[in-house]
This record gives C-alpha cells, sequence and structure tokens, in this order.
C-alpha cells in the first residue's frame, strides 16, 4: 500500500473514532438513554412528529409502519432509511415497501433537529422508535416509554426485505413463523395487527380477494359480499384505472388507533388476506376476541409489544454507528468530509467494512 493511501486510511479511521461518541449504557437499551448526552432528543422529536401530524394526520400510520419494516429487516437499527445507490437497491425500494411506505421526510426533519443540537449522539434507529411512540399517542392516546441506545447498520438491501416482512397476502402459519423468528409471540402478533386500524392500502394488496378468487368464486367468502362490493367500486378490475388507489385499512375508525380493528375483523371487514387470517387458528382468534372486547387491555399490550419489537436484533454500545445523515451510511459521507474516494481503492473499502 502507497504511503499516501496509508495516510488516507489514518485519516478516514481517525474521523470515525473522532465523530462516534462513548455509550451512556455499553450492549444495552435503556430508558432515557440521552439524558446525560442529549437531554432535549426525545422532546425535538415528538416535536417534528406533532407538526407534521398537524399538516396530515396520516403521517402517525406511516411512522409506525417504518417503525415495523424496520426491526423485521436486520433488526432495528434504521437501514431502511438508506437510500439506494447505482450498485444497490436498499431496502425502500423492495416491493413491500415502494410506494407504500411512507414517513422519510419527518425523519429527516426530526434528525436534523437533533443533529442541530447534539452533533453525532442520536442513531436514527431510535428517532424511528421515537416517531412511532409517538405517533401512537396522537393517533390512539396510547402512551408508553421506550428504551433507547440502538446504533445504526450500514447495509440495506431490498432482497432481505423482501424476505422478512410478512405480506398482506400472508396466512396464519406464515404471520406465527415471522414473527416467532424476531422473538415475538402470537399475542404480539395478534396484538401490533392492529396498527391496521389507521392509514391506508392501494388495491394491489388486497385485489386478490375481490376478483378472480378461485374457481367457483369471484369473491374471498371470508371477506363481508357487501365490504368486496365498495371495495371493487373503489378498484375496478382494469388496475391502470385503480393501480394508485388507496382505501382506509379500517372500515370503522380509519382515523384512530384502536381496537375497533378487531371487531371488523369479527364481522369480516378485514382488508388483507393477513387480517382475516387471525380468525383461522383459535390461538389467534382468542386473542382477537380478548383485544375486541377490552380497548384499555389492547392499547396496554400494544405498547409492551412496541417496546418488545424495538429490542429485535438491535446494535448497541460500539457495534454500527450514528449516522450524520439517516438516508447515507457515514463512510459516504466521510469520504466527502475529508476528500477522500472511499471506493477509489479495495484497501479503502476493506478497511471500512471492519469497523
Amino acid at each position: 500500500m502507497s504511503m499516501v493511501s496509508l495516510m488516507k486510511l489514518l485519516s478516514l479511521f481517525l474521523l470515525v473514532v473522532l465523530l462516534t461518541p462513548p455509550p451512556a449504557v455499553q450492549g444495552q437499551l435503556k430508558i432515557g438513554f440521552y439524558n446525560k448526552t442529549c437531554s432535549t432528543a426525545e422532546s425535538l422529536v415528538q416535536q417534528t412528529v406533532a407538526s407534521a401530524f398537524a399538516n396530515n394526520s396520516g403521517v402517525a400510520a406511516g411512522l409506525i409502519r417504518l417503525f415495523f419494516h424496520d426491526c423485521f429487516v436486520r433488526g432495528c437499527d434504521g437501514s431502511v432509511l438508506i437510500d439506494s445507490t447505482a450498485n444497490n437497491t436498499a431496502e425502500k425500494d423492495a416491493p413491500p415497501n415502494n410506494p407504500s411506505l411512507h414517513g422519510f421526510e419527518v425523519i429527516d426533519a426530526a434528525k436534523s433537529a437533533v443533529e442541530a443540537k447534539c452533533p453525532n449522539t442520536v442513531s436514527c434507529a431510535d428517532i424511528i422508535a421515537f416517531a412511532a411512540r409517538d405517533s401512537s399517542a396522537l393517533t390512539g392516546n396510547i402512551s408508553y416509554q421506550i428504551p433507547s441506545g440502538r446504533r445504526d447498520g450500514n447495509i440495506s438491501l431490498s432482497s432481505e426485505a423482501s424476505a422478512n416482512l410478512p405480506s398482506p397476502l400472508s396466512n396464519a402459519s406464515t404471520l406465527i413463523k415471522a414473527f416467532a423468528a424476531k422473538n415475538l409471540t402470537v399475542d404480539e402478533l395478534v396484538t401490533l395487527s392492529g396498527a391496521h386500524s389507521i392509514g391506508v392500502s392501494h388495491c394491489s394488496s388486497f385485489r386478490n380477494r375481490i376478483y378472480n378468487f378461485s374457481s367457483t368464486s369471484q369473491v374471498d367468502p371470508t371477506l363481508s359480499a357487501a365490504y368486496a362490493t365498495l371495495l371493487r367500486l373503489a378498484c375496478p378490475f382494469n388496475t391502470s384505472q385503480s393501480g394508485n388507489t388507496t382505501v382506509a385499512l379500517d372500515l370503522i375508525t380509519p382515523s384512530a388507533l384502536d381496537n375497533a380493528y378487531y371487531k371488523g375483523v369479527q364481522l369480516t371487514l378485514g382488508l388483507f388476506t393477513s387480517d382475516q387470517a387471525l380468525l383461522t387458528q383459535a390461538n389467534l382468534s382468542t386473542a382477537v376476541n380478548d383485544n375486541a372486547n377490552n380497548a384499555s387491555g389492547w392499547a396496554t399490550k400494544f405498547g409492551r409489544a412496541m417496546v418488545q419489537m424495538g429490542t429485535t436484533e438491535v446494535k448497541t454500545g460500539t457495534q454500527g454507528e450514528i449516522r450524520k445523515n439517516c438516508r447515507v451510511v457515514n463512510s459516504a459521507n466521510l469520504g466527502s468530509i475529508i476528500g477522500v474516494d472511499v471506493k477509489e481503492e479495495e484497501e479503502d473499502e476493506s478497511l471500512m467494512a471492519s469497523m
């Protein structure tokens, strides 16, 4: 390796060290993780989310879903926020996420506010977790504390999103397996499905239930016939006429994060195959009935399940990094800061990959 190349690598390494703050707690999450290093972090995120919600209440559903989709792929590490590049299609551009996943601009705004106050301190992964919690409070009056201390990953692959995220076409067995892989129980699966009480869906996610369902039925017989008629009106058979059309996930209380979702499932008003699948196994249907009959109990369980999901495969301590820009891993940022192209030599890339 030339002396010039060695100096570039040493400069990169020193800058990484300087920009990486020491963790307040090594190797674990903690409520109030940023109390000493950035005491206003959570309030800055809350203010950003509240402002966005005031302009468009639909952002709440997007931010809750963003948390779910982040945690289910490589754990809760902010990898869902990374932009695609010429050489890589990232998670956010995988079919389960594009074009339906949204809320990225709110995370960007929150990150900017936090960086202005506490540079290089608060991870993008934690900002997603805080934003989902704040969204739950705004749209469902569901309040809970969520531990923080997550660090950001630097890998984001479209193929992994497609492989790990449960599809709206999933049956009960597939759902149980997907959640178990993330150490989430059957009851947590049903509880977290209640997030479908807010937000919207494109026609493509449920078209299978309203057209050519089987050789004997045009419509899924587990879907309310009256509801199917409404859905067919909203989503004509000609996909070119309804490709960008969206409908509310919850017919009963579409703007409130509440247990009405479960009442809808009981009435065969679940929009997705995966929603109605919650009645196809006894352990799932029992949980549906319990949640439908106990609004406050479900709300409490929802907060707990969000906290549990937020521990999925997290990076803590000295793992990962604290991204300065949630859309770009720090190796790219550092290269632009000190004028080094981190891709110009294989040795440079190898060193950064090992950090």
